[in-house]
């Protein structure tokens, strides 16, 4: 079983910009129940299906699979639910981690999160500056949340 233990912070500043390019990411969401999510996405020249269960803590089962791009593109502009998520990602390694730096356009255009996956949750790191106020438990901040809810509408 895969599995993903996540923390999520909101960004503060701009700092962050020089240390990584930016990738597009496009993704909308099949299922988007808190006890399981299925996600569909487009990561510049590939396309995956990601299926997650209940967040419990940090951490909850991830299953992803590559699939076709045409498949992607097609389930998410006929099946998904809207609005579709745009973000551009930027990934920054620091001290044996990556935290990974999402900011969303369209109807979420304004938010930023940084997000480092763990091996544990009781795993000790450090916080990098730009990294402001914890929202790991906050599910106004899951992507899947953010079609129902999303940040211009706040």
């Amino acid at each position: 079983m895969g599995k993903e233990i996540e923390r999520k912070f909101l960004v503060r500043g701009d700092v962050w910009r020089s240390l990584a390019t930016g990738t597009a990411y496009r993704q909308g969401y099949l299922n988007s129940a808190k006890e399981r999510t299925v996600r569909i996405r487009t990561i510049d020249d590939r396309a995956f299906l990601t299926i997650k269960g209940l967040t419990v803590g940090a951490t909850r089962a991830e299953y992803e699979y590559e699939i076709p791009v045409a498949d992607c593109d097609a389930m998410l502009d006929a099946l998904a639910e809207k609005p579709i998520i745009e973000k551009k990602r930027y990934k920054v390694p620091l001290e044996g981690l990556t935290w990974e730096i999402d900011e969303f356009f369209g109807d979420n255009t304004g938010l930023i999160v940084a997000e480092v996956d763990l091996k544990s949750e009781g795993q000790t790191f450090r916080k990098p500056e730009w990294a402001g106020e914890e929202v790991t438990a906050d599910p106004r901040y899951f992507n899947s949340n953010l079609i129902k809810h999303p940040y211009s509408k706040w």
